[in-house]
């Protein structure tokens, strides 16, 4: 059974960092697809960075050089690293899988795939 299980989240002043972890579980990271979600109160979910089985990696353009995606194969783990934090960044963060990927659109084979339950994250000016 998959699981992914969020941890990292917390509260922060803007210009600070923090370190999102998403703990996987029943499959290997290694080839999956995966990715970072966040959605603020009335507002529409947002792919803030995603990572595919072949490494490829692909971020939000308000994230860019800002935020940083990467996987620990050895722990099975996705990270997102956040730094220059903005009070905008703020919002529930979800982790997403597709453990079958298979080389398609990473994007879409999010949208079917397995989610975390969230962290928050609360930037204050």
């Amino acid at each position: 059974q998959v699981q992914l299980v969020e941890s990292g989240g917390g509260s922060v002043q803007a210009g600070g960092s923090l370190r999102l972890s998403c703990a996987a579980s029943g499959y290997t990271v290694s080839r999956s697809c995966m990715g970072w979600f966040r959605q603020a109160p009335g507002k529409e979910r947002e792919n803030v960075a995603r990572i595919d089985g072949d490494s490829l990696i692909n971020y939000a353009d308000s994230v860019k050089g800002r935020f940083t995606i990467s996987k620990d194969n050895a722990k099975n783990t996705l990270y997102l690293q956040m730094d220059s934090l903005k009070p905008e960044d703020t919002a529930m963060y979800y982790c997403a899988a597709n453990a079958q990927w298979t080389g398609a659109n990473c994007r879409r084979a999010l949208d079917s795939g397995y989610w975390g339950q969230g962290t928050q994250v609360t930037v204050s000016s």
